[in-house]
């Protein structure tokens, strides 16, 4: 059997093909634009195109195509074959430097969000040489960005990599400050841990829910859920542990490093995880694990569900965002360190990313905001919609010390010069994880777990960078002025904890009393859907920092508002259109015919005896009209309402009647088809019922 080690990354253009197939003065060029981001050559594009090339056309490649993320949410891709004609009538295998560097693929059907016009078509993308090259079927792609003709981002790696240099900018500032001069570059590294559902693709394709939307629009509750919590790390059946092995073998060929795997709480819903890598690289290996999870899927007649609430009372599907920040030499500045001097440095990383999410709650909540998500926020299963930090206790009485100029308790009991020279060596995992925070400390890394199953990780990390930066900045202006710097590095500290300790919550985010704690008592945002929240990244504080930063340009912000609102939009009268479509033409006709059909029943009763007195029949009948009825009703006034919000022309206008009024009409149709599923009979019923989706895998 061939091991993992020998087929691992085999089908990437990776470090060490590069340095096989490249020379070494070609390699020692671009291994300085990946690590330094110095400018890349010409000549050495020309001969990284070529090894490409070359590498690519001996895996069984025939064409290339620049891959980027659009605003879509998904990957793009336009294939061009390498063949090129050649004088006597054959074809040659041409690729090059230029090639590499620059496409041209048409802009003008992406989402742009008034960046662009309609024929305004012409769009480039450009090669990010930091994300490998890999082979998909018989295709090199090329990990790339995505720009317009005047030069605004039209995707979603292009603000990625302008977080990632502004938080290296500023990283860097603050190590200067405490003589390292050794470290070149700091990157923010992310494992994003993945949740999915598997449902057979027979019932799969019964559902024009799922087909349309993603998730189950109509399902009455099953007789059993999760309520035994006996599917969580529970064996996994025969029929997944195939398709598991399988998404790992693809996985590990593009050098995704495909971790763990479990089944996760719900029945049917399961979760991979990865080892940590930079955060640019690990946003294309999650874009693709999504697209591989599906096709492999197929495979095995099963469809895996990436939405965030396929099925209505049980545990919907999250990606928990597991971030840290680390030097070129391997130096994780979110870990504590063994002595006084590292201790000092972790507190103000510490500080910063708790002043970070403190004072921009509301571009986290924005970088997660989706109508599907909108669903599991809040929810028994996620946390709320109110952003704040775990820190656990042992971190949290440092943090108390430190602001009280008292002796830490964990230690001896001396004044802490700094807050800090006493501060004990940290162990991995020190604290219990605390699943109902948003945002929580887990020993050397931030775990960011409000991010939808769906949801590209490039938007959370595009904030949360951006946001650290933005304090770091602030952090460096002060010290590098500082007449004594360990005097103003203790005032700032402690002055960090006292104006923004009120987002540190340790307990329970579930509790409702929390929520009405955060809200009232604290003053924590607590936007609970996308048409709350998506007017606030057009707040001139985050546009300002933003800005700023050079992440978005003012248009691009504004674009980004008009685009994710408009998604949302979309998706939500995708649903509510589906809704109508499945209740007329397959729910009130099956409600009808089995109402009929009983009727039919008590007359053939009758017909024998007429004093048979078929009480349960003629009850069930009663029922079944009065709820055929009310469907009908529900239907007709979810239908007014979907024309109405299609006469209006904001769509800002349109986000908030979607969430004050068509939502409400959803939910009411919804209630009484379930209604009827639970009294009609299963022959009559036209869909797989949620007990069939749920435990229908073998």
């Amino acid at each position: 059997m061939e091991k993992v080690s020998d087929y691992f990354g085999c089908l990437v253009f990776d470090d060490r093909v590069m340095k096989a197939t490249l020379s070494a003065e070609v390699y020692a060029s671009l291994k300085k634009t990946i690590d330094e981001g110095a400018k890349l050559d010409i000549g050495v594009a020309n001969a990284v195109a070529t090894a490409m090339k070359d590498w690519a056309i001996s895996k069984g490649a025939t064409h290339y195509t620049h891959w980027f993320q659009p605003l879509t949410g998904i990957t793009a891709e336009k294939h061009d074959s390498f063949i090129s004609p050649s004088p006597d009538g054959g074809v040659i295998m041409e690729f090059s430097g230029k090639e590499l560097i620059k496409g041209e693929p048409d802009a003008s059907s992406f989402p742009s969000g008034g960046l662009r016009a309609t024929f305004e078509a012409r769009g480039y993308t450009a090669w990010d040489p930091t994300s490998y090259a890999f082979i998909k079927g018989k295709t090199l792609c090329i990990p790339t960005a995505f720009c317009s003709y005047g030069g605004e981002a039209l995707d979603k790696k292009t603000p990625l990599l302008r977080s990632m240099q502004a938080l290296n900018k500023q990283a860097l500032r603050i190590l200067r400050l405490f003589g390292n001069d050794t470290a070149k570059c700091v990157r923010s590294s992310v494992g994003p841990e993945q949740e999915y559902f598997l449902v057979t693709k027979e019932m799969y394709d019964l559902r024009p829910d799922l087909r349309f939307t993603g998730r189950t629009l109509f399902g009455a509750k099953p007789p059993k859920g999760q309520e035994m919590d006996d599917h969580y790390f529970g064996v996994i059946k025969p029929r997944v542990a195939a398709y598991m092995e399988e998404l790992n073998n693809e996985l590990w060929k593009l050098g995704i490093l495909a971790k763990t795997e479990h089944n996760e709480v719900a029945p049917a819903q399961h979760e991979l995880a990865p080892i940590y890598t930079t955060t640019n690289i690990a946003t294309d290996h999650n874009q693709l694990t999504m697209e591989i999870m599906q096709k492999v899927a197929s495979k095995h007649g099963l469809v895996c569900l990436l939405h965030e609430k396929p099925f209505a009372g049980v545990n919907g599907s999250g990606k928990h965002n597991n971030w840290s920040i680390a030097t070129d030499t391997g130096v994780n500045l979110l870990s504590p360190g063994e002595t006084p001097y590292e201790n000092a440095q972790f507190l103000l990383f510490l500080c910063a990313v708790i002043k970070a999410v403190d004072d921009y709650q509301d571009l986290l909540r924005i970088s997660v905001a989706t109508a599907g998500n909108d669903h599991r926020l809040g929810a028994n299963e996620a946390p709320p919609a109110v952003v704040s930090m775990f820190l656990g206790d042992e971190l949290n009485a440092v943090l108390e010390a430190i602001e009280n100029d008292t002796p830490y308790a964990g230690t001896e009991k001396t004044q802490m010069k700094l807050g800090v020279n006493v501060l004990p060596k940290f162990n991995r995992d020190t604290t219990d994880r605390n699943r109902t925070s948003p945002f929580a400390f887990t020993g050397n890394k931030f775990e960011f777990r409000m991010l939808g199953s769906s949801n590209s990780i490039a938007c959370a990390n595009i904030m949360l960078n951006s946001a650290v930066a933005e304090s770091l900045k602030i952090y460096a202006d002060r010290l590098e002025g500082a007449e004594d710097f360990e005097t103003a590095l203790h005032e700032m500290i402690k002055k960090t904890i006292k104006d923004h300790k009120h987002i540190i919550f340790n307990g329970n985010g579930y509790d409702d009393s929390w929520i009405k704690e955060a809200t009232e008592k604290r003053g924590l945002l607590n936007y609970r859907t996308t048409p709350d929240c998506m007017i606030h990244l057009l707040d001139k504080k985050n546009m300002d920092m933003l800005t700023a930063h050079k992440v978005f340009s003012e248009a691009e912000l504004k674009s980004r508002y008009e685009i994710m609102l408009e998604n949302y939009c979309k998706t939500v009268i995708i649903e509510a259109n589906t809704m109508v479509s499945m209740a007329k033409t397959q729910i009130a006709p099956a409600v009808s015919s089995f109402a009929a059909h009983t009727a039919k029943t008590v007359a053939a009763k009758k017909a024998v005896d007429p004093a048979i007195p078929c009480a349960y029949e003629t009850d069930l009948i009663k029922k079944l009209s009065a709820l055929t009825d009310t469907i009908a009703v529900k239907t007709e006034e979810l239908e007014g309402c979907i024309l109405e919000i299609g006469k209006l022309n904001d769509v800002g206008e349109e986000g908030d009647m979607i969430r004050d009024k068509l939502l409400t009409k959803m939910a009411e149709l919804r209630i009484a088809c379930d209604e009827a599923e639970v009294i009609t009979a299963k022959d009559f019923w036209p869909y797989p019922s949620y007990g069939d989706l749920l435990f229908g895998v073998k």
